[in-house]
């Protein structure tokens, strides 16, 4: 039966309900005069016309006011005063139908109770009927529903119960909360439990996941929730965060996996809306690396600084497509009016940059475009000292000929003391824009140097995150293995704030937080996920970590700074690192004989040159360089 009438086309089930209120309407008005007389055969005599008028008048008032295209099952407060204004509408017309002949025979007190026994017949049925198709589908897809807890019996825990239950997919079986006076109550049907009894409960209602209805907590204290039951290893999702919900992003029933933002973010410092806008507003603004992930989270937020144009600058065409479509629909929630311009080039191509940064009058330049993926920059080493060194001295030179305001480079920690090419290209592309400073002129450079940023382009979590759905293992290259996180939008936010703040040389840092063992975020994702941990004192857990070992270049800890000379700005999460520099003079030669080293293919001499040029700079291994190990090292150094 509750197959038949869910399958039914809805003209017929508006059919049926029409045709049902063809016979309540005359019922209850016999109803209504049997109550009245006290008799279950009143005399109709002189109203028994009133039976055929009651449905006359009432059903055009009931398809007038939509009552035939609510959805029975979905009915809200809405439909229910909708059949509320229509029966008495309903009975006032009766009423006045009557009185041109008079209510003879016809007690007047009766048209009062036909009012309240119609309403209780239609809005009842419908009611009726709800009722049915819930207790229907309850009882076939309980079974088939992931049976879930909620921590959190605020009003978010409320709607996402009532939200759950017009779905198919979860039953709410438990709410957790913190209060005291909720403990043992009921709210919609669901009991409430205090926090340490979530084992108990846990045994007890076999729930599948734990889903968190905390939008307006702050991230600390969900930080702290999340690490007090991850370790019954069962998957614990969330609901967006309270400014989505209240800006319409995102609907309390978006449930999503826990992320890693959700366990090393933190609660971001409101950004100071003057510095956001200093470098940016009104101006013409251009982007290096722009379809990388943080060339275009800094796009997304220039874009909400009303620039006049936004110049979009990178190398890969797919990377630039995206982010161009992407800022097109955004340009358009917006209303905003900036000239949005993408453009195919290499950051090595000074020629390439110089025409597009004087052609589209550039005032800003945030320089994104870089190689950082540390293992494979270490075996083309000579294509990241282009890249990166090269490519930044090249789009330093062409602001200078171009008349640039501000140019700001994206640079890392891995900068500091390096190990790796990487990192000693980074820090030698921070010499030349210091150096630049130091020569004078218009444009006015400084560097924004941090850690790594979640979520980006070989971050570690997407990785773990693939290898935990794969069943693992999850691979760590070292158990005592640390790094610094922090999420895109805050680190370009902070980027946007430092680079209005530079003088001139500037090496701004920003505050990290605290380092996070690499091994400690690879046990909470898994047990995030609802695994346990296959080790020595868990032989029969889910998921295993193997460690690899530490790959070519990397090091067990990074650094931010390289001394201890360090002083505050007008911003609590950044800093300003006073370090050493080198004469413009004594980089020009270093930049001549790398290149020329570069041009010949001499790994050996592009290593040398860098060991001498870089501070601290100590490789870890030997010449990785793919090409260069085809014919171990007696390869020959390619003719210029």
């Amino acid at each position: 039966m509750h197959n038949f009438l869910l399958k039914l086309p809805r003209q017929s089930k508006r059919a049926i309900m029409l045709v049902s209120d063809l016979l309540l309407l005359p019922f209850a008005l016999w109803s209504a005069f049997a109550l009245r007389w006290g008799t279950l055969t009143p005399d109709l005599t002189y109203a028994w016309w009133l039976l055929i008028a009651a449905p006359l008048i009432a059903i055009p008032i009931f398809i007038k006011l939509g009552l035939y295209r609510a959805v029975i099952r979905y009915m809200d407060d809405k439909a229910a005063f909708a059949v509320l204004t229509g029966v008495t509408l309903a009975t006032l017309l009766l009423v006045l139908v009557v009185m041109p002949v008079g209510f003879k025979g016809i007690p007047r007190s009766s048209f009062f109770i036909y009012w309240v026994i119609a309403l209780l017949y239609i809005g009842g049925s419908r009611q009726a009927v709800r009722s049915y198709v819930k207790h229907s589908e309850n009882r076939h897809g309980v079974e088939q529903r992931a049976r879930v807890a909620i921590y959190g019996a605020g009003d978010a825990g409320v709607q996402l119960v009532m939200a759950l239950r017009s779905g198919r997919d979860f039953q709410p079986v438990a709410f957790f909360d913190e209060k005291p006076d909720l403990h043992g109550c009921e709210i919609c049907g669901v009991r409430v439990y205090a926090p340490d009894a979530f084992a108990k409960v846990l045994d007890k209602e076999r729930f599948t996941a734990i889903l968190l209805a905390l939008p307006s907590v702050p991230l600390k204290r969900r930080q702290e929730i999340i690490r007090s039951i991850e370790g019954y290893c069962v998957p614990i999702k969330t609901i967006p965060g309270i400014v989505d919900l209240v800006s319409g992003k995102a609907r309390i029933d978006e449930i999503r996996p826990v992320e890693i933002e959700d366990l090393l973010g933190r609660d971001i410092v409101i950004p100071e809306p003057a510095l956001l806008a200093r470098c940016i507003a009104g101006k013409s603004v251009m982007v290096s690396g722009a379809g990388g992930s943080i060339g275009a989270e800094l796009c997304r937020q220039i874009l909400q600084q009303n620039p006049k144009r936004l110049v979009l600058f990178d190398l890969s065409e797919f990377a630039l497509y995206q982010i161009e479509q992407e800022l097109h629909q955004l340009q358009a929630k917006l209303a905003g009016q900036a000239e949005i311009v993408a453009i195919l080039g290499s950051v090595t191509d000074r020629q390439r940059l110089a025409s597009v940064l004087g052609g589209f009058k550039v005032q800003t330049i945030y320089h994104a475009a870089a190689y950082k993926h540390v293992p494979l920059v270490e075996h083309n080493p000579i294509e990241g000292v282009r890249n990166n060194t090269f490519g930044t001295w090249h789009a330093a030179q062409a602001a200078l000929q171009a008349g640039v305001d501000t140019f700001v480079l994206i640079s890392t920690d891995k900068a500091v003391r390096p190990t790796n090419v990487m990192g000693a290209s980074k820090r030698l592309a921070e010499l030349v824009l210091q150096g630049l400073a130091r020569q004078g002129g218009k444009t006015r450079f400084c560097m924004v140097r941090f850690g790594n940023v979640l979520g980006s382009s070989g971050s570690v979590a997407p990785l773990f995150r693939k290898q935990i759905q794969q069943g693992g293992p999850v691979t760590v290259t070292h158990p005592e293995v640390i790094r610094y996180f922090m999420t895109i939008p805050e680190a370009s936010q902070l980027v946007l704030q430092a680079g209005a703040m530079g003088q001139g040389g500037d090496v701004f840092v920003l505050d990290m937080g605290k380092p996070v063992k690499i091994a400690d975020l690879a046990r909470r994702m898994i047990h995030l996920s609802g695994f346990q941990v296959r080790d020595d004192a868990h032989p029969d857990g889910d998921i295993e970590i193997v460690y690899t070992g530490l790959r070519p270049g990397e090091k067990l800890y990074e650094e931010l700074l390289i001394g201890d000379n360090v002083s505050a700005t007008e911003h609590p999460l950044i800093m300003r690192a006073q370090e050493s520099e080198l004469a413009w003079p004594e980089l020009q030669d270093i930049l001549d004989k790398l290149a020329a080293a570069c041009d010949r293919f001499a790994c050996p001499e592009v290593r040398r040159i860098l060991l001498e040029a870089v501070d601290g700079y100590a490789p870890q291994c030997g010449i990785c360089d793919h090409v260069w190990n085809l014919a171990g090292d007696e390869t020959p150094a390619l003719s210029g």
